[in-house]
């Protein structure tokens, strides 16, 4: 099992100050130097629109073994009323040539409207959707639900059968569900404050360690919330991704080392 720490995407002016990058340093170099300061990159730029097979190419190409790259799903796939009927948007995303990244191809995150309700049946049909495999590469999902609607044990079961990984955010605006529906673990922190050189304290880097490590090692820990029985949350060891994405953006760096060093002891 492997935890990784990583931010999202990798192009950020206020990197560029000695924050993170250093400075001089040139923008194309950017993405070279990033994965090697943190374990993962989240790229967002595959939400709004697709991507060429060439720079799949070119990201594989500048980053280290062992690095991973996490996508986030289309929004012409997650912005529509009836999911189901997302079966071409699916494929074409799927057909841009992501498996150029080969083995540095991580989960797929496929992020819902924090408005979007538990519909139980399009969400059957939308996770039927996903396809386990494309081109020869296994391919991992994991999906972010916002509405209170789907703390439920009804869209844990879905996402288990599945094999979905239910993401775990700690954004004000999407309801946590903490049970464990895949052989890996997703999470998006959001809540960095720029105040703080490392976006969260020491307590709260420790509450972050303690939890990717239970998961890593397929504990259900305490003081979660669960959705569905806990019991079925144990014995799920795996993978653990965890990204720092949003609040004080400046700090997702140093916010990813901190926690990848607090891990290391």
């Amino acid at each position: 099992m492997t935890i990784r720490t990583g931010i999202g995407g990798w192009t950020y002016a206020q990197w560029r100050d000695g924050t993170f990058f250093p400075a001089g340093l040139v923008q194309k170099r950017e993405l070279q130097f990033a994965s090697r300061a943190v374990g993962a990159i989240e790229i967002n730029g595959t939400f709004y629109r697709l991507q060429k097979p060439e720079s799949y190419r070119k990201w594989r190409d500048e980053t280290s073994e062992g690095f991973v790259f996490a996508l986030k799903g289309s929004r012409f796939v997650t912005n529509r009323k009836e999911l189901a009927s997302a079966g071409e948007a699916i494929e074409s995303f799927m057909n841009q040539g992501l498996t150029e990244l080969g083995d540095r191809l991580g989960p797929i995150c496929w992020q819902l409207a924090t408005t979007k309700r538990f519909a139980p049946d399009d969400i059957a049909a939308f996770l039927a959707l996903l396809p386990r495999e494309w081109e020869g590469i296994a391919i991992r999902h994991a999906i972010e639900v916002g509405h209170e609607s789907f703390a439920c044990s009804e869209f844990v079961d879905l996402a288990r059968e599945a094999r979905v990984a239910i993401v775990w955010s700690d954004h004000p605006e999407r309801t946590p569900i903490a049970d464990r529906t895949a052989d890996f673990a997703y999470m998006r922190l959001q809540g960095m404050r720029a105040k703080c050189p490392t976006g969260y304290d020491q307590d709260e880097l420790d509450r972050w360690r303690r939890i990717c490590q239970s998961w890593a090692n397929g504990h259900a820990p305490d003081g979660l919330p669960y959705r569905g029985n806990r019991e079925e949350s144990r014995d799920r060891p795996g993978d653990v991704f965890v990204f720092m994405i949003n609040g004080a953006k400046e700090r997702a760096p140093a916010a990813a080392m901190a926690l990848a060093d607090l891990l290391r002891e």
